[in-house]
């Protein structure tokens, strides 16, 4: 999940994680050949009611709009006796989203209820994918009322308790196509400042991980706390987070992640020096990397670690200064007796950033004593589990070693290192 700011300085302890926004029951499909493209869903029942046929309609008329950048086809779907307000704040919308380049825009409704006179706010369902970034689209809930006026059917309101927002709904859009992906943002230059480091980042944790994933990332950069927290999910904190992966929907067995992305904390493009935000984005990336082989059960020493190994690999910043809870740890206290727990990465302050620099400075160990090649294969076989019998065999199996063996003599190593 994400590096500490502070005092100028920051620490990494970073999570992947899985937004728990998953809309249960609808069909996915893979990309359109053609980008933008109209992805059919099933042919609609000759018996559907009137509303349902008109509603379908407009929602496929507002999607081709905004495939097409055309705001007057858009204007065309929006009431035309709402308040000024909303209408302005729906144009504003379509040009902040006129910005950013889309592989894929389209809607489902899901017909459950029935309309309250002339007014109607069914389940709709947005399907979308960024253009050069996602290799299957994703899908997430919008919240939209609809009214009748005559014959026909408009768009009246957009506001919902538990609307999904995406960047587009905090303003103007500035985004920087790079070889890899995309940077989207509001201001020009912490967009510019990321996407000069992303193409790079990718590289990094390719060299590592290896070419066996897309090696394209979508980077969000939210301009305030409050797009933060809606980017990242309500069950995050923004304090001392710089960054976060994501993904909306993660199934390991078909190696399938929808909407994977990157957010970045407001102030990391502010506080952070570009050694740090490379750090950053390789351990973030690390995670995009990696998520469509970890399961969420999967021994967080092993998915912070690794992320943590990747980011600061090859970044000449002195272990001293990667882990300093850990130094004086061991110091006071002397080497750990065993790995972090998972509830310790649930933890506030410094116990949490030990837990982070234990998990950074083992797999460290590991590499340096087995090589990279076979620490991926142990984070392939370990991330796929969250049994300790099972995480304990593939270690004994990739290096020869118990789990009881490799602290001791990864204590070794710390009492060398920063006794």
């Amino acid at each position: 999940m994400r590096p500490v700011l502070g005092s100028g300085r920051f620490r990494a302890w970073l999570a992947a994680v899985a937004s728990g926004a998953v809309l249960a029951g609808v069909a996915v499909l893979g990309l359109p050949a053609t980008p933008g493209a109209v992805v059919e869903h099933a042919p609609l029942a000759a018996s559907a009611p009137p509303h349902e046929l008109a509603v379908r309609r407009l929602l496929a008329q507002r999607a081709a709009a905004v495939r097409a950048g055309d705001e007057a086809a858009f204007a065309a779907t929006v009431d035309p006796w709402a308040p000024a307000e909303f209408r302005q704040r729906q144009l504003a919308w379509f040009r902040a989203l006129a910005q950013v380049p889309l592989a894929e825009w389209s809607y489902r409704l899901d017909a459950t209820t029935e309309p309250a006179g002339d007014s109607w706010s069914p389940h709709v369902v947005l399907r979308y994918a960024l253009a050069g970034v996602d290799s299957v689209p994703t899908t997430r809930p919008v919240a939209q009322s609809f009214v009748r006026r005559g014959g026909s059917w408009y768009v009246a309101d957009d506001a919902g308790a538990h609307r999904w927002r995406g960047p587009w709904d905090f303003g103007p859009c500035h985004v920087e196509r790079t070889a890899t992906g995309l940077v989207i943002g509001h201001e020009r230059e912490p967009v510019e400042r990321v996407a000069r480091q992303l193409d790079a980042a990718v590289r990094d944790v390719t060299e590592v991980w290896g070419p066996g994933w897309d090696q394209r990332v979508g980077v969000l950069v939210p301009a305030t706390r409050e797009e933060l927290l809606a980017l990242v999910g309500p069950g995050f904190t923004a304090e001392g987070i710089a960054a976060v992966a994501v993904a909306d929907w993660v199934d390991v067995a078909a190696r399938r992640v929808e909407g994977p992305r990157v957010v970045l904390n407001p102030r990391a493009t502010e506080e952070l020096s570009d050694a740090a935000l490379r750090v950053v984005l390789r351990h973030e990336i690390t995670h995009i990397a990696s998520r469509a082989y970890t399961v969420d059960e999967a021994p967080m020493w092993m998915r912070e670690g690794f992320a943590d190994y990747v980011g600061y690999r090859d970044s000449r910043v002195p272990p001293r200064e990667i882990a300093p809870d850990l130094v004086r740890y061991v110091r006071t206290s002397g080497p750990p007796r065993g790995l972090p727990r998972d509830e310790d990465f649930h933890q506030a302050d410094r116990q949490l950033r030990l837990a982070y620099q234990l998990s950074w400075s083992f797999v460290r160990h590991l590499a340096q004593r087995f090589g990279e090649e076979r620490l991926v294969r142990l984070y392939h076989r370990v991330a796929a589990t969250g049994a300790p019998d099972q995480t304990e065999a593939a270690l004994r199996e990739e290096t020869g070693l118990t789990t009881a063996e490799l602290t001791r003599g990864w204590a070794t190593d710390l009492a060398t290192t920063f006794g």
